[in-house]
């Protein structure tokens, strides 16, 4: 009879030997040349280790932990990226799904037959009633359109798409939309963002880009900053001034007399300023401004760009010129 035991522990000490054997073998290629006992370096550019003394190529294909490329700008980032788009909580999936292309082409840039066509027009169908099945994922895809489109309109830039995002989720979530529109809390929303990110935006522009009307956008902004808790500082009149000067074609010595106005009566009565409209106070401002510079602006197109009345305009500037006197006699 075989002794089991006795072979399954020789078969057992072989292949520790193998083992150990391959163990020495790669340390002494990772250390030295096994044909010359070299010095090895690394190619990292073809991925190669060759001895340098013989030229003997010891290790090929190598594994490259580092970047695979590099890109000095986002469109070459974009060009070499294999990935998705980063999550975004602009989109109400944020981002993670994916999108079937609308135009009807392959990958080689060919065009579809027909039969084709309506194959890919199904599958978007079906794909698009997929991804909203819930109630509230309509709700949240709409709204969040409706934000790009404002916000778009208004000039905002990402990262306050992204404020308003998250302050309609966050609305959503705490079941704020009871009883009001989808527009009116998006507009909210994207008015609330836009304060927040201290963007000269008024009222009114956003209205004037909403599809409702501006009470009750008034009061749904009300209704969720004080649900919500949202820490909003008081518009500030100074915010205003780059961006009408500018539609104005102002000189920037003008723009910088309706800065010293409005800082002056600041830092004089502060009471002045308050439970006054910002625009109209920026405007009266402009339109002194343009005056003390002996610019030729009309009140009418000071309105026209500040969306405030000319009334306003009249009686503001002259209360900012009466003060600006009053200081320059002291």
């Amino acid at each position: 009879m075989v002794d089991t035991t006795q072979t399954e522990r020789e078969v057992n000490e072989g292949s520790t030997d193998t083992t150990e054997t391959e163990r020495t073998t790669a340390e002494q290629t990772l250390t030295g040349c096994p044909e010359c006992d070299g010095r090895l370096a690394h190619d990292h550019k073809h991925g190669e280790t060759a001895c340098v003394e013989c030229g003997f190529i010891v290790d090929t294909d190598e594994i490259d932990h580092g970047p695979e490329w590099r890109a000095h700008t986002s469109n070459e980032r974009e060009q070499r990226s294999r990935v998705g788009s980063p999550t975004t909580k602009m989109l109400h999936d944020e981002g993670v799904s994916s999108e079937i292309d609308w135009r009807n082409e392959d990958a080689y840039g060919n065009s579809l037959s027909s039969r084709q066509r309506r194959k890919m027009n199904r599958l978007r169908k079906w794909h698009t009633r997929s991804q909203t099945s819930d109630p509230q994922e309509r709700n949240l895809k709409h709204a969040l359109g409706e934000i790009e489109r404002m916000a778009s309109a208004l000039g905002l830039p990402q990262s306050t798409r992204e404020t308003a995002s998250v302050i309609y989720r966050r609305a959503l979530d705490e079941d704020l939309l009871r009883g009001r529109s989808i527009e009116g809390m998006s507009t909210a929303a994207v008015h609330a963002a836009a304060r927040q990110a201290e963007i000269p935006r008024s009222l009114d522009e956003v209205a004037a880009v909403s599809r409702i009307d501006q009470l009750p956008i008034t009061r749904t902004y009300r209704h969720l900053t004080r649900e919500l808790g949202l820490e909003i500082e008081p518009a500030d009149p100074l915010d205003y001034i780059p961006r009408f000067a500018s539609d104005l074609e102002l000189s920037e010595e003008a723009e910088q007399q309706s800065r010293d106005l409005l800082t002056n009566v600041a830092e004089t009565d502060e009471s002045y300023l308050s439970g006054k409209n910002p625009v109209g106070l920026a405007a009266a401002a402009v339109y002194a401004g343009a005056l003390l510079t002996s610019e030729k602006v009309t009140q009418p197109a000071v309105g026209e760009v500040a969306d405030i009345s000319t009334v306003t305009i009249r009686n503001r500037y002259q209360d900012l010129l009466e003060i600006g006197e009053d200081l320059q006699v002291r």
